[in-house]
């Protein structure tokens, strides 16, 4: 992947498919109820393709099974999530079964957990088009053969009566893909997408998707930790750090002008043999459990900028220029540098 983000023609926003406001998510664990996830907002328009991006442990994951409703019974989601207008927060179960799939779709890191090893993948995918369009079996199965095709699986009528394990890590990714677009959904939520896989069919993947995205003019929320994926198919990426956004901008503002000291410290830390033919940035400390977040700045302990005030209050989210926001008391009063290869 690139180090630098790719310049793209500008394009304008679509409709607004996914418009996530102030979720919150708390889990009840042996330190009582922890919050994992705090007051995300996020925005997914028609045609675009926005990643959420920081370390394992940031709360990554958590927030993309939140907005899907898949967390389990300890688990509490506050906020809103509206699909198309609707908050689906509000939903019955029955009728939120009747939205997943068809309208919002999701697919999971490390495909072959995911996919049943006794049936085989045309049945699998034709499965989905049943429960959720009411096709007959011939009806389904040729759509799941059609859709087999439309990810770049060759030879698809006769693949599809393949069993997963006759698949390699890349094909069964393509397999999940082929499910998650059963029923055309309006935002597929791809959760680390291309983990396991190696370099060149991580590309074939995400090239897919960005060409299945262009052709059906789907809303993307890409999961990764990631940045050489962001900058090589996001056109907006969300910076999440223990459980909260700190930094949201346009990719290449992203890139070109971190405004949060986290997100500087992610870019020094990528592999460039330019920047980096002697030694590699790195960030000090891990993400800390969530039952031991700060109240105030999250990121302050490993902060090199950090001062007082950075420990004694919440930072709000500020917009710092058009489309570009970030969760700092020090926005604007420091330059960010080199300070992480001290």
């Amino acid at each position: 992947m690139t180090m630098t983000a790719q310049q793209r023609p500008p394009t304008g926003r679509g409709t607004l498919v996914l418009d996530v406001r102030d979720l919150s998510v708390r889990i009840r664990t042996e330190h009582g109820w922890t919050g994992i996830v705090d007051g995300v907002n996020l925005a997914v328009h028609a045609g675009e393709t926005v990643g959420l991006v920081g370390e394992s442990g940031s709360g990554k994951t958590v927030t993309s099974l939140a907005v899907m409703r898949l967390l389990p019974d300890n688990a509490r989601i506050s906020g809103a999530v509206r699909l198309g207008g609707r908050d689906i927060m509000s939903l019955p179960e029955k009728e939120l079964d009747r939205v997943r799939g068809v309208e919002m779709a999701m697919i999971f890191q490390e495909p072959r957990r995911s996919l049943n090893p006794v049936f085989t993948v045309g049945e699998q995918v034709a499965e989905s088009v049943r429960r959720h369009r009411g096709a007959s079996r011939k009806e389904a199965w040729a759509r799941a053969v059609e859709l087999l095709d439309l990810v770049g699986i060759p030879d698809p009528g006769r693949r599809a009566h393949n069993h997963p394990h006759e698949f390699s890590g890349g094909m069964c990714q393509r397999v999940m893909l082929a499910m998650a677009l059963a029923c055309d959904p309006k935002v597929l939520i791809a959760d680390e997408p291309t983990t396991a896989l190696d370099v060149t069919v991580q590309r074939q993947v995400l090239s897919l998707i960005h060409d299945i995205q262009q052709q059906l003019g789907l809303g993307v929320l890409l999961i990764t930790h990631d940045l050489g994926v962001v900058a090589e198919v996001c056109d907006r990426a969300a910076v999440m750090y223990a459980g909260r956004i700190v930094e949201e901008a346009p990719v290449t503002q992203l890139f070109d002008a971190p405004g949060h000291p986290y997100t500087a410290g992610l870019l020094h830390a990528m592999p460039d043999p330019v920047r980096h033919a002697e030694r590699m940035a790195v960030i000090p400390g891990r993400v800390p459990p969530p039952h031991e977040f700060p109240q105030a700045c999250r990121f302050a302990p490993r902060c090199p900028y950090a001062v007082e005030e950075c420990s004694q209050h919440v930072v709000p989210l500020r917009q710092t220029g058009p489309d570009h926001s970030v969760r700092c008391a020090r926005t604007g009063e420091i330059e960010l540098g080199d300070a992480f290869y001290d």
